[in-house]
């Protein structure tokens, strides 16, 4: 049996206040008003946020109906109660309910203001009306239709981040198909790995997409895979860097322009609550991408509570988070639209020309809300950027963070370079629900390093070994009543099998996330450690990979650090700790023990590391997540090929570097 990691003294009390609610507008915020129409409902009194949370997740029915009711949800045929059976996996909501996602989104009619604004990397800039993107799905739902497409059909997407994406997947979903997509980053043997598991009908694809200053032709690609999804009927095409025009064999070619010609109407499928609205995938780092399902009914109650409540969007507001279509945060990114908020597109690097492209863009596009990786923001405090100073960023309400946990430095940067009146909005959650756990609300403060609270309707807590709720010290993070937003089911997973031993071996019946948390007694707020199977174990006590890794990260000369723990195979345990310096930067022996002193004083001794090793890079998932178990797996003698899949890794180079690296140290 392993034992936590004390709490350290630092951390016993609340940490620096870096953002405070303005009263004025918390009291106007969409979820002030949602309390007070559940209060009127119920006759309850609730006293702030946390009232209201643990409301949310004792009542679920009550909760997940006020949602409905507040955003005026348009069921065409009516559910017969709102949980028809709790259990996980499993739950049944809203049974007999009919709707579509799709028509939340069309019945937003605004002559003022664009529903989406797209910018290319090389600066181009377009936007698409409310009326026209109206036009554009009724008309490319029109050719599916005629293309004989509708329930049970798949329409998958092989496209960069564009408008065109944004149109197909409504468009597939009007008509009742499931869609998924795939970014060109891809090739196409990793892109049919994903889309291909699905017997696709159609797939709407284009001719390349830019990406640090240079235009990739992937007419080739395209053609590839083509060849490797053989259910394919048609093909529509977009033409994106203005290349000729597509060679393909096989099925019917479309032109975009064609498919999305003329003013026809549209009906659109009224499906059941779970009927499947898209598959996201799993990143693949340890085999076959899982295709996870996800329905009409929980996504859009879900994003309508997460995008509406906790981040306040609304007619008025611009919501850019930087993503690849992969990702997703692209699915969350367009259900923005949900809300009548504009969406701004961007098909580039985020960091190209300069490291501070985003902020600029943010400027650019009057965004109200601007989101990107952790590691993002963390590289823009090492760089001492200041976008305030250099943009101004008038319009920007709130900055959001995912995909790794947040540096406590980051937030103090934040407040300082970014401004004291943005909200910094760090969250965590997954691909598994497409959506949050825990992040932030207009109406809860913004604490140095830790996520602001759960979210409303996710039953969150923080579990020991055997069970048991814990608070102050370490736990795996896991959900104990069931959210609209879990998956259906995994694609081509007879009985539930995979689905069943990804989240509820370890728990029967509770979701295990995989992370390793803290949750704050005091307040409900939460610190990410790291994945729990990724979790450093020294002499039986535990300890976070994030901290150790964001210690690193705070010297000068260190860009990125990972820290990782292999038991050998005679019994004893290497902690190495792998560092990518500055361009000019050596590893000295007074960096090494400026390293040593930096995490002993900010962490333990405890947490020093074996050994500390300079690489060129490090290798991420497609998403920009540090793939910590395959390279694990490798420092114990495995072939990097039988660990981990090639097109799930960004830099295949840098992986294969880990083949030659070896303990140097003896035995702590």
């Amino acid at each position: 049996m392993t034992e936590n990691t004390a709490v350290r003294p630092d951390t016993a009390t609340k940490p620096d206040l870096v953002w405070a609610p303005d009263p004025i507008l918390a009291r106007n915020s969409q979820i002030e008003r949602f309390r007070r129409a559940v209060e009127d409902r119920h006759g309850l009194r609730l006293g702030g946020y946390h009232d209201l949370w643990r409301w949310s997740v004792d009542d679920l029915t009550g909760y997940w109906e006020a949602v409905a009711d507040f955003y005026d949800v348009q069921f065409s045929a009516p559910y017969d109660c709102v949980l028809g059976e709790e259990r996980m996996p499993g739950a049944c909501w809203f049974p007999g309910a009919r709707l579509n996602y799709a028509d939340q989104v069309l019945r937003h009619h605004r002559a003022d203001g664009p529903a989406l604004v797209h910018v290319t990397e090389s600066g181009e800039r377009s936007e698409t009306s409310w009326a026209e993107l109206t036009r554009q799905i009724a008309a490319f739902a029109h050719t599916l239709r005629g293309l004989g497409i509708g329930e049970g059909d798949r329409v998958v997407g092989y496209l960069p981040n564009t408008p065109h994406a944004v149109v197909a997947f409504l468009a597939a979903a009007a008509v009742g198909a499931t869609w998924a997509v795939c970014g060109q980053d891809f090739a196409s043997s990793g892109a049919a790995d994903r889309l291909g598991q699905l017997d696709p009908a159609v797939l709407v694809t284009t001719d390349g997409y830019e990406h640090r200053g240079t235009r990739h032709d992937r007419r080739a690609e395209v053609a590839a895979l083509v060849d490797l999804l053989p259910t394919l009927r048609t093909v529509v095409t977009v033409t994106h860097l203005g290349l000729p025009e597509f060679a393909l064999q096989g099925p019917d070619v479309i032109p975009w322009a064609d498919a999305t010609s003329g003013e026809p109407g549209l009906a659109t499928a009224q499906v059941g609550f779970d009927h499947p609205l898209w598959v996201v995938f799993t990143s693949g780092t340890t085999g076959r991408p899982k295709g996870i399902v996800h329905g009409h009914g929980g996504v859009l109650l879900s994003h309508l509570a997460q995008l509406g409540l906790q981040f306040d969007m609304g007619s008025s507001d611009r919501w850019l988070w930087y993503t690849t279509p992969t990702w997703m945060l692209w699915n969350l990114n367009v259900s923005v639209l949900l809300l009548e908020a504009c969406l701004v597109t961007y098909s580039g690097d985020v960091a190209h020309p300069e490291p501070d492209r985003l902020w600029r863009l943010a400027e650019e596009t009057g965004a109200t809300l601007l989101g990107a990786s952790a590691g993002y923001l963390a590289i823009s405090e090492k760089l001492g950027l200041t976008p305030r100073a250099t943009y101004g960023l008038a319009t920007l309400k709130a900055v959001g963070s995912t995909g790794a946990p947040l540096a406590e430095s980051v937030y103090g940067w934040a407040r300082e370079a970014v401004g004291e009146h943005v909200q910094l909005v760090s969250c965590t959650g997954g691909t598994d629900v497409v959506g949050a756990f825990a992040g932030g609300a207009p109406i809860l403060p913004v604490r140095a390093g830790r996520i602001s609270g759960p979210v409303l309707g996710v039953a969150l807590d923080a579990w020991a070994e055997d069970g048991r709720s814990v608070r102050d010290t370490v736990g795996e993070l896991v959900i104990t009543r069931p959210m609209p937003s879990m998956p259906l089911r995994f694609w081509d997973d007879p009985g539930d099998r995979r689905y069943r031993e990804s989240y509820f071996t370890t728990y029967p019946g509770v979701w295990r996330h995989g992370d390793w948390v803290t949750l704050w007694s005091q307040d409900l707020t939460m610190t990410v450690h790291g994945r729990s199977d990724a979790t450093l174990n020294r002499g039986g006590v535990r300890m976070g990979s994030a901290e150790i890794n964001h210690a690193a990260e705070g010297l000068p000369e260190i860009t990125e650090a990972m820290a990782l723990g292999i038991e050998e195979p005679d019994g004893g345990y290497w902690m190495p700790l792998f560092v990518v310096l500055r361009p000019g930067e050596t590893l000295t022996d007074g960096l090494r023990s400026r390293l040593v002193e930096e995490i002993a004083s900010t962490l333990s001794r405890r947490h020093v590391p074996d050994d500390i090793m300079s690489v060129v890079s490090l290798p991420h998932t497609r998403t920009g997540k540090k793939i910590e178990i395959p390279i694990k797996r490798i420092l114990q003698g495995a072939r990097p090929d039988d660990v981990v899949a090639r097109e799930a890794v960004d830099d295949w180079a840098a992986l294969e570097r880990f083949t030659t690296l070896r303990r140097q140290s003896g035995e702590r």
